[in-house]
C-alpha cells in the first residue's frame, strides 16, 4: 500500500481517537446480506480508514473468511501496520454458551476468530448473544463466558458482550450482571448507543451498573424517535450520524467519561442511506460527527 500515513496521523491528532467498526467502513453491504462480506477491496477499505483520521477498524467474521481464502491474516496485518492504524476489533460470536457438536453451536465462528486474532493482535473479539426474548436465567451465561474468556486470553485478546434489546442478553445492566459474576479480566462489555437508548436504559443505570473496567469499548451513533419496523430492521436501516437524532450521546459521553473510559470510540453507522454513499466520503461524515459529540 501507498499512502502519506503521516497525513492521516495528523488527522487523527485534531481528535479523539475514533474506530471505523465493521460496518461504517463495509460499502453496500447490511447484516441482512447472507454472506455480508464487504464489496470494497479490502486494501481499498483500509487506505480510507486511515485517510479519514480513524486510528483503527473492525471487520466481521464474513471479511475475515474472504480475507483467509484470499491474502491471508499475516498479509491483512501488514496492510493494517503500513497504514498506521493501531487498533483492530473483530466480531461477531453468538451462541457462544453451547457446547461444541451440540445444535446451535459456533465453534467454527470462534474457531475462525481465534486464528484471526493470533495474527491480528485485536483488542477485543465481539460477541453477542441471539436474538429473541431476553433470558430468564442471565448468570447461567457466567461460567461459559468466563472459560470463553480464558481461551480468548490464550489468543492474546478479550471478548466484549454487545447488548443488544432484541437478542437475548437485551441491555447494559444484563450485561454488566453477566460479566461480573464471569469474574475475569478478559471479559468486558462493547456499549452501543443506539442498544442503549432503544433498550430504555438510563445514564443513571448505566452509572450504578457499570465499573470502569468492563467497559472494553463504546460505539457512537444516533437515531430518530420513531422506531420504523422491527427493532433489528430499524438498528440496520436507519441509523443517522452522531448528533442528527435524538440520543443524549453527549450525556452518554460525559458519563462514560465519568466511569473511566478514555477511547478510543467506535463510530457506527448503518443506514440504507449511508451505505450508498462511497466509502471514502461515508467515512469521512462518520468521523466528523463523532468528533462533534465528543467535543
Amino acid at each position: 500500500m501507498t499512502r502519506n500515513s503521516s497525513d492521516a496521523v495528523g488527522n487523527r491528532s485534531l481528535g479523539e481517537r475514533l474506530v471505523a467498526t465493521a460496518w461504517t467502513s463495509a460499502g453496500d453491504v447490511s447484516p441482512m446480506h447472507s454472506p455480508a462480506t464487504s464489496p470494497v477491496p479490502i486494501a481499498e477499505r483500509i487506505r480510507a480508514v486511515a485517510d479519514a483520521g480513524f486510528c483503527g477498524l473492525g471487520l466481521i467474521v464474513d471479511d475475515l473468511v474472504a480475507i483467509r481464502d484470499t491474502i491471508g491474516f499475516d498479509a491483512l496485518n501488514g496492510l493494517i501496520a503500513d497504514a498506521d492504524l493501531t487498533h483492530v476489533e473483530i466480531e461477531l460470536l453468538e451462541r457462544w454458551w453451547i457446547p461444541r457438536g451440540a445444535p446451535g453451536h459456533t465453534y467454527e465462528v470462534r474457531d475462525l476468530l481465534f486464528d484471526a486474532a493470533d495474527a491480528l493482535k485485536p483488542a477485543m473479539i465481539k460477541i453477542g448473544s441471539e436474538n429473541g426474548p431476553p433470558t430468564v436465567d442471565p448468570l447461567a451465561l457466567a461460567a461459559p463466558l468466563r472459560e470463553l474468556a480464558e481461551q480468548a486470553e490464550a489468543h492474546g485478546t478479550r471478548v466484549a458482550i454487545e447488548t443488544m434489546p432484541f437478542s437475548a442478553i437485551s441491555t447494559v445492566p444484563m450485561g454488566a450482571k453477566i460479566v461480573s459474576a464471569a469474574r475475569h479480566s478478559a471479559a468486558g462489555l462493547l456499549v452501543d448507543a443506539w442498544h442503549v437508548f432503544r433498550a430504555g436504559t438510563s445514564l443513571a443505570e448505566l452509572r450504578a451498573t457499570l465499573t470502569p473496567e468492563m467497559i472494553f469499548g463504546v460505539e457512537l451513533d444516533d437515531a430518530m424517535p420513531e422506531i420504523v419496523g422491527t427493532l433489528f430492521a430499524d438498528t440496520v436501516d436507519n441509523r443517522v450520524l452522531c448528533g442528527e437524532g435524538t440520543f443524549d450521546l453527549v450525556g452518554l459521553v460525559a458519563t462514560l467519561r465519568e466511569l473511566g473510559f478514555g477511547g478510543p470510540w467506535g463510530v457506527e453507522i448503518l443506514s440504507t442511506t449511508f451505505r450508498a454513499l462511497p466509502v471514502g466520503q461515508a467515512l469521512r461524515l462518520a468521523a466528523g460527527s463523532a468528533q462533534t459529540v465528543l467535543r
